[in-house]
């Protein structure tokens, strides 16, 4: 399983294209699709290929088939990134111990005070 993982974390880039060019075929295909108010929908012509009713059947399955890959690629994805031994451990191991006082806060505008003026001493 480690061997699946690992060749799917050195091919993310190929992953990550493919993911974006379904997602932009998904959109593309969600704003043919006819909707209640017309929309972007291209049915209304009567020389069209496919009927609106086979027009509608296809561009509703091509959909589905399309947010299926989504889903499938971006689980895949998420998958294929994770580190078992990076998941095991909690971000407070990383803090470290007695790390002292902490810094003192900025003025407003980015500037930082000045020291208070020490009195001068008295001379005799």
């Amino acid at each position: 399983m480690d061997a699946v993982r690992h060749f799917l974390h050195e091919w993310r880039l190929v992953l990550l294209v493919i993911h974006v060019g379904v997602t932009s075929a998904m959109i593309v295909v969600i704003l043919l699709q006819r909707s209640e108010g017309g929309g972007l929908g291209m049915g209304g012509r009567s020389d069209a290929l496919f009927s609106v009713r086979g027009q509608a059947n296809i561009l509703s399955r091509m959909t589905a088939i399309f947010a299926t890959v989504f889903f499938v690629l971006s689980m895949i994805m998420a998958w294929s990134m994770t580190d078992p031994m990076r998941a095991s451990r909690s971000i407070m191991d990383r803090v470290p111990v007695g790390s002292g006082a902490p810094a003192a806060p900025a003025a407003p505008g980015g500037m930082t005070p000045a020291a208070p003026a020490q009195p001068a001493a008295p001379t005799r």
